[in-house]
């Protein structure tokens, strides 16, 4: 938990963002004049954070709808109790969560994990977007989109469909649990139940699906009959997500439109005042980018567990042409008016986490046996997870990229784009006696450096223009050798945003235009957005490096994609 508030003037507007990450909810309390951040309140979901209902061996990772309503009130609570009548100057909410992240519910909107008898199944939950279950039902759909004589449904969603996107795990929820199957009247995203919880549109004829959520995960495209795939189609992979698709509805909407105002009831729940506007959801990234001053020509890199590339260009006007390999490419998904594109890395700090894990082992298997007082194990223990990421990052910066002699697969969660494959695996070569944690970690920053350069190269090749690049997120903000790294990698300098909750920004911007302070999201950007921090310009030096590097990451890549 952790909360920051400033001075705060009397007859200030605020706006509300709500952000929930994989780890985390946070609630941003953001001064609608200025931007400026008025207070902030972070939670861990508690029983996310003891790993229930989740395996991580089987790629398995489900959250509990009571962790998001919990956190919910906590955070809310917070923000506001540092003034004087402050809940009663917040203007509007928008809501930011992860995604794909589905979850059946009952026919009136209630997520199934809600109800005595599912509890604790773990189908009856929320379906976190790096949960990979999903992966034999994601090939099928990509399979049978590309033969069944029909279009092909996954031509704006990149070509190929992804475990971690709706379909593939509503197919994968239903085939494995009949009891599930049976009480499921629909599947809602976590975006979109959010604001149908505050609004209380849970009747699922009633929710405001997320043009976001539904049209870069659920294949909806304004050019198909009823926007989503047709019911012949779903019917050849499971009669059952025929009847699911009727349930959708068959319109989207963008998030700077009112979901519907703050009932009564949750108003008092979180002391704020009822019927103030409640935007449409989206997802995580996608409001980021907002936050982060994305506009035409200027792709945001969302740094995080993983990283989400965002971008926008102008709506095609002589027909919308398919980007192959990315993560869809939806009109108004990032910023109403403008066709938004997706890409990014399934894991990215994940894969530096990952590697701490590792070096970790000894102090959680072979420390607690050791002969010392409890509280020195515990300082130690401590003090070497705080610290161990930021001295490998140290000695790493000193090594010339020339000297680690490996090169490695950012692909250790699968790989997102270019070309999703989630089968994929990490891989690293070059291997020596005289190999060490330092060089080993610096190959990992390098990979996933090559990796967001091979989405950077894509969106190129298939005509999306990039002339700028911005760094948002924990990654972007704490690690100067990973920016660095990618500033040379990508030979483009590397814009990072002053501001440690620009995802909730982003979300407070919404809110903004939701309750009608701004006319746009232009407008609200131009007013709201924060300053750059730190700009990393490319060492030309190694720049000839990296791109003779980068060859060999490419090579490795090719020869790990005959292994799957």
């Amino acid at each position: 938990m952790s909360s920051e508030r400033g001075a705060r003037l009397p007859g200030k507007d605020y706006v509300l963002g709500l952000d929930y990450g994989s780890d985390s909810a946070r609630a941003v309390l953001i001064d609608a004049a200025t931007g400026e951040t008025a207070g902030v309140s972070v939670r861990n979901y508690p029983r996310w954070a003891r790993g229930l209902f989740c395996d991580p061996a089987s790629n398995r990772f489900r959250q509990h709808p009571r962790d998001y309503i919990d956190t919910l009130e906590e955070t809310v609570r917070e923000v506001l109790a540092g003034g004087e009548d402050l809940a009663g100057k917040v203007r509007g909410i928008a809501i930011d969560t992860t995604g794909s992240t589905p979850c059946a519910v009952d026919g009136e909107g209630t997520p199934l994990a809600l109800k005595e008898e599912f509890a604790e199944n773990p189908n009856a939950m929320f379906v976190l977007w790096k949960d990979h279950t999903a992966v034999a039902e994601a090939e099928r759909i990509t399979r049978t989109a590309k033969t069944w004589g029909g279009t092909d449904y996954t031509r704006y969603e990149g070509g190929v469909y992804s475990a971690e996107w709706f379909w593939a795990k509503v197919l994968r929820v239903i085939t494995e649990d009949p009891a599930v199957a049976a009480a499921a009247y629909t599947f809602v995203e976590h975006c979109d139940w959010m604001t149908a919880l505050l609004t209380g549109l849970t009747d699922p004829p009633r929710i405001r699906r997320s043009r976001c959520a539904m049209g870069h995960k659920a294949m909806y495209h304004r050019s198909f009959e009823g926007g989503y795939p047709s019911g012949d189609f779903l019917r050849l992979l499971d009669p059952r997500l025929a009847q699911i698709r009727e349930t959708l509805g068959t319109e989207t909407h963008t998030s700077d439109t009112p979901a519907g105002p703050l009932t009564g009831a949750w108003a008092r729940r979180l002391g704020l005042p009822p019927g103030i506007p409640v935007a449409v959801g989206a997802y995580d990234a996608h409001m980021g980018a907002v936050g982060g001053g994305v506009r035409a020509g200027v792709l945001v890199q969302v740094m995080g567990t993983s990283t989400c590339a965002m971008i926008v260009g102008p709506i095609p006007e002589d027909g919308e042409v398919p980007v192959r390999g990315i993560c869809g490419q939806v009109e108004g998904s990032i910023v109403p008016g403008m066709m938004g594109y997706e890409a990014g890395q399934s894991a990215f700090g994940d894969v530096y986490a990952w590697f701490k894990n590792i070096l970790m082992w000894p102090l959680e298997h072979v420390l607690p046996a050791l002969d010392l007082e409890e509280d020195v194990k515990g300082r130690v223990a401590g003090e070497l997870s705080k610290k161990l990421i930021p001295a490998l990052e140290r000695a790493a910066e000193r090594l010339d990229p020339r000297q680690t002699g490996l090169t490695a697969l950012d692909w250790l969660n699968g790989r997102r784009t270019p070309d999703a494959n989630q089968l994929l695996k990490g891989a690293v070569t070059g291997l020596s006696l005289g190999t060490d944690a330092v060089r080993f970690y610096r190959a990992l920053v390098e990979a996933t450096a090559f990796g967001a350069r091979a989405i950077v190269e894509r969106f190129r090749e298939q005509g999306v223009a990039i002339n700028e690049l911005v760094g948002i997120g924990g990654v972007a903000r704490k690690s100067s050798l990973v920016m660095q790294t990618l500033a040379d990698v990508l030979n483009m300098p590397i814009k990072v945003s002053a501001n440690d909750q620009t995802v909730a920004l982003g979300a407070a911007m919404f809110a903004a235009v939701a309750a009608g302070l701004y006319p746009d999201i232009p407008a609200a950007q131009a007013a709201l957005c924060p300053a750059t921090e730190r700009t990393y310009v490319p060492d030309t030096k190694r720049v000839p490096v990296y791109d003779s590097l980068y060859k060999l990451y490419q090579n490795l890549g090719n020869f790990a994609e005959t292994l799957v």
